[in-house]
């Protein structure tokens, strides 16, 4: 039979398998909404327990093992200590959301609520320092506080975008190597996302991690830089890259090729109706860079890159490809011009799709099981022709996504 690794493998090398390789909770962009997971474990008559969320920026819920099997799952994650609060998950402790379900949550996981019963969550659990995040009051996501001080351009220093993006510790190694271990006694497929090797995403979020951020911190802002600031921009990349690739050499001597992929940037490149950049700018700003990450993991390491681009990102992909890239994520198959058969068409023998299994807008979420049931068994015939395909949705099963549906998914993937 069979092991989930080597369906994960053989998919990775563009080949056919027993079946199509699962992945949900493996990453921050593949989980689970928790009121998903929570019924999941109701329908599948598993033990009663609260889900522990422990991404708690998108309100993930963490995949227990006998869900997993449950689901038939082939991925196993491997994540970073802390969450995009900055706090490690620790010493899990009961929490009521608004909704009257009970979660588990870390210690340092610490709220307030504001007069109008929005939750407010705190950077590295430290009530002292300003709230970095907001739920409204009977929401189910955070949304960052943007914190950015005002912009004198004088005083602009490409340090202050650096300030979370360090060289990892021992006591990181250690935690990532007891993680890889864990990992490969599952005899699942392993993608890890390592932290301080992540090119370009600290800069493009609001800094919800840190008590008192500095720099280019607002999301509106960073990409009018990349328009105004080039200069600028290409300092902190340059400077991440050093610092990532250094990483990179610190942590494959600790795990070595027991990784199957590696997640190595999370920076949307798409809306619904097109690219947040040019090709041009693409090409001139990030792919060096990209190029001299992905360079390093291929010449030293047997690890796949795995990028997340929201969006309308076709006219990126050939750049994309050039950077090094060998998967692309969530595969926005709703977006314009991110037709399933084109895609596998062009770029099916050099891209592995993780990901595009069923839309995560309208039809899982609302759509009937039959539809559901009818376009992922379309997805499926398309993207997994001579491998190069691993079962996702696109992007995070949402909140209150009707178990139903998600059970038909599951089931039409096994069957398939």
């Amino acid at each position: 039979m069979t092991t989930s690794k080597a369906r994960v493998v053989a998919s990775l090398q563009h080949q056919t398998s027993d079946k199509i390789p699962v992945d949900f909770g493996a990453t921050a962009v593949t989980g689970i909404h928790y009121t998903c997971v929570a019924a999941l474990r109701e329908h599948y008559g598993l033990e009663k327990r609260p889900v522990k969320v422990h991404e708690p920026y998108q309100m993930l819920g963490w995949i227990d093992e006998d869900l997993m099997q449950a689901m038939g799952i082939d991925v196993q994650g491997v994540i970073g200590r802390e969450t995009l609060f900055g706090f490690v998950n620790e010493n899990w402790k009961p929490f009521r959301m608004d909704n009257g379900l009970e979660i588990l949550v870390s210690e340092h996981f610490k709220t307030t609520r504001s007069e109008n019963g929005d939750l407010l969550i705190y950077p590295k659990g430290d009530l002292s320092a300003p709230p970095s995040g907001r739920m409204p009051k009977n929401g189910f996501y955070f949304d960052s506080i943007i914190r950015q001080p005002p912009l004198r351009e004088e005083e602009l220093d490409p340090r202050d975008n650096l300030e979370e993006f360090t060289l990892l510790t021992d006591e990181d190694l250690d935690y990532y190597q007891r993680e890889v271990e864990a990992a490969q006694r599952t005899g699942r497929g392993i993608i890890a996302s390592f932290g301080g090797t992540a090119l370009g995403d600290i800069a493009l979020v609001p800094a919800p991690f840190l008590k008192y951020p500095k720099g280019i911190r607002d999301v509106e802002e960073w990409y009018i830089s990349t328009v105004t600031r080039q200069d600028y921009i290409h300092r902190v990349f340059a400077a991440q890259t050093e610092i990532a690739l250094q990483n990179l050499a610190k942590i494959h001597a600790r795990v070595g090729d027991q990784v199957d992929a590696v997640f190595v940037c999370g920076t949307d490149f798409g809306t619904q109706s097109s690219t947040f950049c040019s090709e041009q700018t693409f090409r001139s700003l990030y792919l060096p860079y990209y190029q001299q990450i992905n360079g390093w993991i291929h010449r030293h390491t047997t690890w796949k890159t795995f990028k997340h681009a929201c969006g309308a990102i076709l006219p990126l992909l050939p750049a994309m490809i050039e950077a090094g890239f060998d998967i692309m994520n969530p595969v926005q198959c709703s977006a314009a011009g991110m037709n399933p058969e084109v895609l596998k068409a062009r770029f099916g023998d050099q891209l592995t799709f993780w990901g595009g299994g069923v839309d995560t807008q309208k039809t899982l979420p609302f759509g009937t099981p039959a539809q559901v049931r009818e376009q992922v068994l379309r997805r499926c015939e398309i993207f997994s022709k001579n491998g190069g395909f691993i079962f996702n949705t696109v992007h995070n099963i949402q909140a209150n996504t009707p178990v139903e549906n998600i059970v038909t998914m599951l089931e039409t993937v096994k069957n398939f």
